[in-house]
């Protein structure tokens, strides 16, 4: 049957009452058969091209129908022809999209009702301007919104405001298990705030709620699998973390295994198995990832494939691009290594990641001194973030065998460079690049920082412990004595006090034997004749006499202690009757035992057979070898034995 012309369809609607088609127009909507709905909307049209009811409603039933396209185009036609407010409309189009600037500029202006708002956070939220976007959700607290506080709870989580989930959970007057998905919310909070038991168990409680609750509305199997994907990712990341990889390993494999629709699980599945793997099986992983990346026309462009760009967080794809570069290096792939090190800066221009990726790959192409360059840059453009950059510069330069500008590193970090385990760091490196005035310098800075700091773990006699023996090390005994004696006053240290009369003793006599008196006596040490002591070879340490003695004692009360055990004999045997004596030479080889005897050699072995001349010539060179062995030679060893094949041809 030949299609109907235009002018028949619409002669066909208008023989339809108008009443009708809107109650056929409402029926679709209820059973969300959204493409019938656009049809009957233009049904309408035909008859009522400006009513806009019928509009709204295609405009929305395209929406719904995933056709956003062409929801604007009718927008966009409408709006010459009739007065209709689409900015709502236009804003949500352009946010499903991905064009949030666009969709923030249609909203400036409206009515801040619930519906507006809500549709700004969500815009703020996939901006990354979580701040603002938390601002809204506070405004609508009092609002009778549903599913108002699982939409917070992620903008507090993504904000890095886990600590106030709590907080807002009692504000809400909401519990955690009300639903499957603020179960799910509330437990990625737990898991920013490194509590992984217990966001285990709510993510265990929030799957067997989300199964629950979706077969009591009679889904269908595979797609509460869908709906719990999320769930699945999670639960074994936290299985992850918790050392259970064999659990987790399986988790991520069934769910890529089943390739459910939820992409943007499958994605993050996908990166986390590669993570957990490492460098095992990088052409397995290199191709799952290359599924998931896409390279764009331009230059150092790449995006993810399948709309994951609008589907997964900037942390979820940021790590999908790591653990491919990742790979690539592993593999040795240096080019591609690179040029995608290059694209992500731009890509991800908040995130300290890529210039540490950058490094990577100037590093696997030893050039330690551009990842050095590079860092030192970032870290002065970006002071806020150059903590981790500076620690980073320090390792690369002290693998290169650059202490010295590992130790400049180290001391760009204000908030660590006092801490104990930082200057014995800086020290060492001084020590290693021949700076022995820098690395004092370190330990008095460090001094001075400890001694004005007013905090309750003071490390002040550390640090002045390990200067004070640095500088005796190094040849300089009176500043070493200086600081030994200021922690024998201040700090009654006996450690310092033995180094103070060892020091002293090299400066001052006088004053090491005034310290000397303070020491404790040795127990078990009466008196020492001095004189005595002068004409022995040395003193064995009293101590360690004493250790001794007591061990030799102890080690005679145990042999005393040792109770005589009954001997065990062989089955059978009687010792009443032992009969003869075993053969003393029973453990030696035979040839050796006193009782051998040879065997004798068979004359008729040695016959040849055959002419005369072949007889003499044999008997001839055994004359010689036997000659030669009785000269004591080696000769003998490289004469060869006539093989048996020889003797059988002499036969013929």
């Amino acid at each position: 049957m030949a299609p109907k012309t235009k002018e028949k369809a619409k002669a066909a609607a208008a023989s339809v009452p108008l009443e009708d088609l809107f109650t056929s127009l409402n029926r679709h909507i209820q059973k969300f058969d959204y493409g019938q709905a656009v049809k009957v909307s233009d049904q309408v049209l035909s008859i009522a091209p400006e009513d806009e009811d019928a509009i709204r409603c295609k405009v929305v039933a395209l929406i719904k129908n995933d056709s956003v396209d062409e929801a604007l185009s009718t927008m966009q036609e409408f709006s010459k022809k009739s007065s209709i407010d689409f900015s709502f409309l236009k804003a949500y189009c352009l946010y499903r999209q991905n064009k949030l600037d666009e969709a923030l500029g249609y909203l400036k202006g409206k009515d801040a009702n619930s519906a507006t708002m809500l549709l700004e956070s969500q815009i703020l939220f996939r901006l990354g301007k979580m701040d603002a976007c938390v601002d809204i959700y506070q405004k609508l607290q009092k609002s009778n919104i549903n599913s108002l506080e699982t939409n917070f709870v992620a903008a507090l989580v993504s904000a890095g405001s886990a600590t106030e989930v709590q907080g807002t959970m009692d504000a809400l007057r909401v519990k955690p298990t009300s639903s499957f998905e603020l179960a799910y919310n509330v437990a990625c909070s737990l898991i920013e705030r490194n509590k992984y038991k217990d966001a285990e168990q709510l993510l265990m409680s929030a799957r067997r709620i989300g199964q629950e609750t979706l077969m009591e509305e009679n889904w269908p199997d595979d797609e509460i699998d869908i709906e719990l994907a999320p769930l699945a990712v999670q639960l074994a990341y936290v299985q992850q973390v918790l050392g259970n990889t064999e659990e987790a390993s399986e988790s991520y494999s069934d769910i890529i295994k089943k390739k459910l629709p939820d992409e943007s699980s499958h994605a993050v599945a996908i990166s986390n198995l590669i993570a957990l793997k490492g460098h095992k099986n990088v052409s397995d992983g290199l191709k799952k990832l290359d599924e998931l990346i896409v390279k764009g026309e331009g230059p150092l462009t790449f995006r993810l494939a399948r709309d994951l760009d609008l589907k997964l967080s900037q942390k979820q794809r940021e790590a999908i691009y790591v653990n491919r570069l990742l790979l690539l290096l592993h593999s040795n792939k240096v080019d591609q290594a690179k040029e995608l090190a290059s694209a992500l800066p731009v890509m991800f221009p908040n995130s300290i990641t890529p210039v540490l990726l950058q490094a990577a790959v100037h590093v696997r192409e030893n050039k330690a001194n551009k990842a050095e360059e590079i860092l030192l840059q970032y870290a002065n453009k970006v002071p806020q973030k150059s903590k981790t950059i500076l620690l980073a510069r320090a390792q690369i330069a002290a693998a290169a065998g650059h202490p010295q500008i590992a130790a400049e590193s180290l001391l760009k970090i204000l908030d660590i460079q006092h801490k104990p385990a930082t200057v014995a760091t800086i020290v060492s490196l001084k020590e290693r690049a021949a700076d022995i005035d820098g690395a004092d310098a370190v330990f008095n800075s460090a001094i001075q920082w400890w001694s004005k700091a007013m905090v309750e773990n003071n490390k002040v006699d550390v640090i002045m412990q390990e200067a004070a023996s640095f500088k005796l090390r190094h040849g300089k005994k009176d500043e070493a004595a200086r600081l030994y004696e200021e922690l024998v006053k201040g700090h009654r240290s006996t450690e310092a006090l033995v180094g103070l009369i060892q020091t002293a003793a090299h400066t001052d006599i006088d004053k090491a034997e005034s310290y000397e008196k303070h020491l404790k006596p040795l127990p078990g040490l009466k008196g020492i004749d001095v004189e005595n002591l002068e004409k022995t070879s040395g003193a064995k340490h009293i101590e360690n006499y004493v250790a001794e003695a007591n061990y030799e004692q102890k080690n005679k009360e145990k042999t005393k202690k040792k109770r005589k055990r009954k001997p065990k004999y062989p089955k059978g045997f009687d010792p009443a009757n032992p009969g003869p004596p075993p053969d003393p030479e029973r453990w030696l080889p035979k040839r050796e035992r006193s009782s051998y005897r040879p065997k004798r050699k068979d004359k008729r072995a040695a016959q040849i057979r055959g002419s005369q001349g072949a007889v003499a010539k044999e008997a001839t060179s055994s004359a010689n070898s036997k000659l030669a062995n009785s000269r004591g030679t080696s000769s003998g060893a490289d004469q060869t034995k006539p093989s048996s094949k020889s003797r059988k041809k002499s036969r013929n």
